[in-house]
């Protein structure tokens, strides 16, 4: 499983509980089965010629007929220091460790553009990268998405393992996003998400210095029919209330960099708001950006703070401020 560094307030248990196989203490030599124990859940072996995998396995599991040995080859059940392999003419080097376990072994599957900072049986957390789909859309279905590799993810484990749809982050917005594991977990979640999400922060980098070193924004969001863009309506009670919360971390003449916390999960609300005070998202050509000082959109959800849907416990993930959003502010080296 990939993950990346990021602060993880929450209990240990929860991280990956699947080994990709289990090690024993048994010596280098066939091990000797305890009474009452003939068949050992693992075998482990060190090699102590170089050969090919299938004639050093023929030897050791001598009992076994060769077609019987091929088959825990192809189910996954040999892995060779720890990484499972299939191949028959896999080449083997003194020192290296064969295991053999009675249980199919599973890789888990490579992620693109994300990695997986938390999973239990309820939820899965994860950091997206910037330019990756949270879920396909209607023109984007042959696209990877996080929701199909995580779908693949769990199901790699249990065929019949599903994901389940909590929130979202925008396709051009990096950071951290959770999906639910089963529907009772979702369902919880969504129903009491605004007594259940404790704190949702991002960090915006926007064009121009703000003037107000922090402040809150207040509107009636809408979605325009054609062009499917938000925007704040003038008139009250028309669409949906959206609040956001914003202070500077750093500012020069051109750019800001603001620690934004929302009130409300609206669609594109913060996009929408810094637009309203004068201030768009750099790169945010949609919502009036005139620059493409970091080449993404300068906005990342940097921690998401819940209860967790059955053990009530909160988690709070933490990550990193991307580099990138600082480089409009490091000074430039004197000319000689």
């Amino acid at each position: 499983m990939q993950k990346k560094p990021g602060k993880f307030q929450g209990p240990n248990k929860s991280q990956n509980q699947n080994p990709k196989f289990k090690q024993t203490k048994s010596p280098s030599q066939n091990p000797t089965p305890s009474k009452g124990n003939q068949e050992m859940s693992t075998r482990q072996y060190t090699v102590k010629e170089s050969s090919e995998l299938l004639p050093f396995l023929i030897e050791k599991l001598s009992s076994l007929g060769r077609n019987s040995v091929k088959a825990i080859l192809a189910r996954g059940q040999v892995a060779v220091n720890g990484k499972a392999v299939t191949a028959y003419n896999y080449p083997l080097q003194p020192e290296q460790t064969v295991t053999i376990n009675k249980d199919k072994i599973v890789e888990d599957i490579p992620l693109a553009g994300m990695s997986i900072l938390h999973e239990d049986e309820d939820v899965i957390v994860i950091q997206k990268d910037a330019g990756l789909l949270s879920i396909a859309t209607n023109t984007k279905e042959n696209e990877i998405t996080a929701y199909r590799q995580l779908t693949a993810h769990v199901r790699n484990h249990d065929p019949k393992a599903r994901i389940f749809v909590v929130h979202r982050l925008d396709r051009d917005t990096s950071g951290v996003m959770m999906f639910a594991k089963n529907e009772k977990a979702q369902q919880h979640l969504q129903n009491t998400w605004q007594e259940s999400v404790k704190e949702r922060t991002y960090v915006a980098l926007v064009e121009g210095m703000v003037k107000k070193p922090e402040g809150t924004i207040s509107s009636w969001l809408k979605e325009h029919t054609k062009s499917l863009k938000m925007f704040s309506t003038p008139y009250p009670n028309d669409g949906q209330h959206a609040v956001t919360h914003y202070k500077t971390l750093q500012a020069n003449r051109s750019f800001s960099l603001l620690e934004v916390n929302l009130e409300t999960g609206r669609k594109n609300q913060i996009r929408v708001h810094m637009q309203d005070i004068g201030h768009p998202v750099v790169g945010d050509k949609k919502y009036g950006s005139k620059t493409k000082e970091i080449d993404r959109l300068g906005l990342h959800a940097r921690v998401l703070a819940f209860l967790h849907p059955t053990t009530g416990q909160l988690l709070r993930f933490e990550t990193h401020i991307p580099k990138v959003f600082l480089n409009p502010f490091k000074e430039l080296p004197a000319k000689k």
